[in-house]
């Protein structure tokens, strides 16, 4: 079985320091570079679908967490209220969703602009208790890829669908499988926001659009979050294990508590409904799962080092330098190793993508011994290999 725990360690992926806190995952330069990678993919993918980029403050006012309900509802997840003085007692954020609805009401809105997208890759906190804590699976700090999306009630299913549609999409690109997806309603004894009706509503539209978008699905109460039902999109690891990555939900009470509205095509304001959803859900649980589907051997495009540049000897070493600076011109993750042997080095960096070797032949005709992941390679023109890694 492999572990993301061991693996991540010894791919300098990240750590954990007693100094820092349990459950707050330090990302060192290679997991940067990976998770930079695929947070500008999102950022592309989402911006194309439609989604308006925002930065908010990862903590806010008790006022407002009040006003979402979180207080109420989600309180004993959260850390404690930080007080500066009698009338400003501050929050961590334990989700996005009320910063996003300012941003949202920050002026009036039109049927003619609808669906909003807000999107983020955001910082959330959890006061998770120290005992589930695990790796990058279960940590404090979330790094979420987070978004809401205001819409009409009558293009709520199809919202719902796209967005099942953009989930599918991004888990393919990165080489995960969705085993199965949940539609996680209320269960007994949970704290739940009361108003029957807009749970049903809520409920209908989910099925609608699970419906709509062809997926089947297994119903589990219990699993919903405190303001309505969702969709989770689950995963199994190599232990067997399923845990959810991203997830859709539908909201009608967000709007009625921030009195959240549009002006219709008659003149009348009117509620949105609010679809809260995350293409891929944290970077941590992400990146947790994807080191042990790869073993840590990731696809080019988000592999800390898409090229690792060995000269045979001394004598290449300038050539390889020269070759290694074309390449992150060249938009590349490259790095130049020149300690140890030579085969030694090939064995080190047996999961980058390409190990381009340089000895007297290739650094007097300007090309590489390229050194696939399979075993194989190949003598490829400098020039050639470097567009050859860029399309």
């Amino acid at each position: 079985m492999i572990d993301h725990r061991k693996l991540g360690r010894e791919l300098e992926l990240f750590c954990s320091d007693p100094l820092v806190g349990a459950g707050l995952p330090i990302w060192l330069p290679a997991g940067a570079a990976a998770r930079h990678a695929i947070e500008s993919y999102l950022y592309d993918l989402e911006r194309r679908a439609g989604y308006q980029h925002v930065y908010s403050p990862p903590l806010g006012k008790s006022d407002l967490y009040r006003k979402s309900g979180h207080l109420d509802h989600f309180a004993e997840d959260m850390f404690p209220t930080m007080a500066l003085s009698s009338d400003d007692e501050f929050v961590l954020r334990p989700s996005l969703c009320p910063h996003h609805a300012l941003v949202y009401r920050a002026r009036q809105r039109s049927w003619r602009e609808l669906p909003v997208r807000v999107a983020e890759l955001g910082g959330m906190y959890r006061a998770e208790r120290s005992g589930v804590l695990g790796g990058l699976s279960r940590v404090r700090s979330i790094s979420l890829n987070d978004s809401h999306n205001f819409c009409a009630p009558e293009h709520a299913v199809d919202e719902v669908a796209e967005v099942l549609n953009l989930m599918g999409r991004a888990h393919e690109a990165l080489g995960v499988q969705i085993d199965s997806y949940r539609l996680s309603l209320r269960g007994q004894g949970g704290k739940y926001v009361d108003d029957p009706e807009l749970w049903s509503r809520a409920e209908g539209v989910l099925r609608a659009a699970l419906d709509a978008a062809g997926v089947s699905y297994v119903e589990v109460a219990g699993e919903a979050a405190f303001y309505g039902p969702k969709i989770d999109a689950q995963i199994v690891d190599s232990a067997g294990r399923e845990s959810t990555l991203a997830t859709v939900q539908v909201d009608f009470h967000l709007a009625e508590r921030f009195d959240l509205s549009y002006v219709d095509k008659d003149g009348r304001r009117e509620r949105p409904v609010v679809v809260h959803r995350s293409l891929v859900g944290s970077m941590e649980r992400l990146f947790g799962h994807l080191i042990e589907v790869h073993n840590g051997a990731f696809p080019a495009w988000y592999a800390p080092v898409q090229v690792a540049v060995l000269p045979v000897g001394d004598d290449q070493v300038e050539a390889a330098r020269v070759f290694a600076d074309r390449c992150v011109d060249a938009g590349l993750r490259a790095e130049m190793d020149v300690e140890g042997s030579l085969g030694a080095r090939i064995r080190a960096h047996r999961r980058v993508p390409y190990v381009a070797v340089i000895g007297a032949a290739e650094a007097a005709a300007g090309t590489v011994s390229v050194r696939l992941r399979d075993g194989s390679h190949q003598s490829v023109d400098q020039g050639e290999m470097v567009a050859r890694m860029t399309r």
